[in-house]
């Protein structure tokens, strides 16, 4: 398997799994335990769309950081920064101070991680095992994933959110250890046409913002709200789903880098149209809410490499992508933002929250009809990158 060959890729990869322990039994109740803490179904989307402003806002500021220190260390500070919200999650009792400093700290951190995190997978990776690398690192999340929302709903209601997410913080911190042996990864001072070339990359996940902020943040509240607020009841929803998309995205890597790109973007978002709508219908009813749930991971395992491919083969190729990505998670805060804003709005109103889901649908159609255009005119994962609207012409 000449994608595990890549060590760097390998840490990276060991510290997502460590990563996704902190938020499969963290991070994945954040939206569930504000409504248990008495912050309305409303509020609470709106203060997750609050964290995404603050992302936005904050993001240029990394870039000085990223020039000064590069990669590796911007990554890791933000790995730490990243825990540092759970004990503050912790102490919301409503909407009250520390609710607002959640917004703030959780807005910093994001930041200041994400696009590092990307940059640095895109940097580092192969672009003719991305499919399978990206692949890889899924299955790993997933199946870190099964018992980690069982773990942490199980300690949420047995040892308290204060042991609880005190815990998960540090779980958070610890999973920076596997990057130390990791090289670093410079950032350009000057990068000439880096912000053109992000344009496309910046569409799709404008498009993939919004149909995550119904698919899954959307969905997660009403999740919760159909399980009957029993947080036991949502890790079990959560990490049954896990159970099921674990495997599946490995097969769908491999299919990417064999040259079906094509094939595995209409697949992934033809599935995901598919669950869309079974979750729309399954607000309110606990076991149809829970299927809807675990199907929609067979959806999110074929949805990731597909896209991921594409944006991280776009990110290499660019002049810098660091600002690729810093442009991109822009993008994405925007998109993502505007629908956890239209779900709240709608709460507000008291309108059928199945239309909130229902809002992914044309997000779905306008991610798919991207990557249709970026397979085009790269059929294999590896080769010169052109310009996925105009077919032909290099970035």
């Amino acid at each position: 398997m000449a994608f595990f060959r890549n060590d760097a890729i390998n840490r990276v990869n060991l510290h997502s799994g460590v990563q996704a322990a902190a938020s499969g039994a963290g991070g994945v109740f954040l939206l569930a335990f504000l409504l248990g803490a008495g912050v309305p179904v409303a509020g609470t989307l709106a203060a997750f769309a609050g964290i995404l402003a603050g992302r936005f806002v904050l993001r240029p500021i990394i870039l000085p950081l990223g020039r000064r220190f590069g990669l590796k260390p911007l990554l890791i500070a933000g790995t730490v920064l990243e825990g540092v919200q759970y004990p503050i999650l912790a102490q919301v009792h409503g909407l009250d101070l520390p609710l607002i400093a959640l917004v703030v700290v959780s807005s910093a951190g994001s930041a200041c991680y994400w696009p590092a995190y990307h940059a640095y997978f895109a940097s580092l990776g192969d672009a003719e095992h991305r499919g399978h690398q990206v692949s890889a690192r899924e299955a790993i999340v997933a199946v870190v994933g099964i018992a980690a929302p069982l773990a942490g709903g199980w300690a949420l209601v047995n040892a308290g959110p204060v042991w609880t997410f005190d815990a998960i913080a540090l779980i958070q911190a610890a999973s920076a250890l596997p990057l130390l042996g990791a090289p670093n990864v410079a950032v350009a001072a000057r990068a000439p046409g880096a912000l053109a070339a992000a344009r496309h990359g910046a569409l799709i996940f404008a498009a993939d913002g919004w149909f995550g902020g119904a698919f899954y943040y959307v969905w997660q509240v009403l999740l919760f709200v159909s399980l009957g607020r029993d947080l036991e009841a949502f890790g079990g929803a959560m990490a049954l789903a896990a159970l099921v998309g674990a495997a599946i995205g490995l097969f769908f890597g491999r299919h990417i880098d064999k040259g079906h790109g094509r094939r595995a973007a209409v697949i992934a978002y033809a599935a995901a149209a598919l669950v869309v709508v079974l979750r729309a219908v399954a607000v309110g009813s606990p076991w149809l809410a829970v299927a809807a749930n675990a199907i929609g991971s067979l959806a999110v395992a074929l949805l990731v490499p597909a896209m991921m491919t594409a944006v991280y083969n776009l990110a290499k190729a660019s002049p810098d992508p660091f600002r690729f990505h810093a442009a991109t998670e822009g993008a994405w805060d925007i998109g993502c933002a505007g629908a956890v804003l239209a779900g709240a709005a709608l709460a507000a109103l008291g309108a059928p929250m199945g239309i909130a889901i229902a809002l992914a649908l044309p997000a779905a159609g306008g991610c798919a009809w991207l990557l249709w255009r970026y397979y085009g005119a790269n059929p294999g994962a590896g080769g010169v990158e052109v310009d996925p609207l105009r077919p032909g012409e290099p970035l």
